[in-house]
């Protein structure tokens, strides 16, 4: 017995083809959707876990710059106090500067030379005096540069020739000159080394 199929089959086999396409293009997106709503969250997440570093990091230097800070102002200080200590050591040394100071010119005036007048204007000496000749004075020059602790940078600002009248019939011939010579305090020699202390931690920064 033959049998014949007399439905419309052509049109079944493409209701299937459109329903197996739409199913699968409904499938696409889900997955699609899935996938796109999988990397959302994923990025939200490391959006908020990167926040919150920032946040951490923001905080660890806010604490950073109050401790730079604290840091700045106890240098502030420690320069404050060593100034001060530097002034009152300065002020010791000055106090016997001058007893120093005359000892130190008696002890370095060689023969033939005497002093008129002497003048301080805060650590420049002014000499004024006669010398017997000018070699005397140029050794009163080697003696205050040379053999002085205490008087540095020895520097002749004038000298003159004049005549002094010993009596009415005996006069000499002598050399009048003023002479500028710096004092050097005790506590000047220890200021390069501690000087040179400071900045070795500086360095190192």
């Amino acid at each position: 017995m033959i049998l014949i199929n007399l439905l419309p089959h052509r049109e079944a086999a493409r209701k299937r083809r459109r329903e197996n396409f739409y199913a699968s293009l409904g499938a696409a997106a889900l997955i699609g959707g899935l996938l796109a709503g999988a990397g959302y969250v994923w990025l939200q997440t490391q959006i908020t876990e990167q926040q919150s570093k920032n946040g951490f990091l923001q905080a660890e230097i806010k604490k950073l710059d109050d401790e730079i800070k604290e840091i700045s102002t106890l240098q502030a200080e420690i320069t404050a106090l060593s100034a001060r200590q530097q002034a009152v050591e300065d002020l010791q040394g000055d106090r016997n500067l001058p007893v120093h100071l005359l000892n130190e010119l008696v002890r370095q005036l060689p023969d033939g030379v005497y002093l008129t007048s002497m003048k301080q204007d805060n650590r420049i000496v002014t000499l004024q005096g006669m010398a017997q000749s000018n070699e005397r004075v140029s050794e009163l020059l080697r003696n205050l540069g040379n053999s002085s602790p205490w008087l540095v940078k020895p520097e002749l600002v004038e000298i003159t020739a004049a005549t002094v009248a010993l009596s009415q019939r005996d006069q000499r011939r002598v050399a009048n000159f003023t002479v500028r010579v710096g004092v050097k305090r005790p506590t000047d020699d220890k200021k390069p080394a501690a000087a040179g202390g400071a900045a070795q931690p500086g360095a190192k920064g």
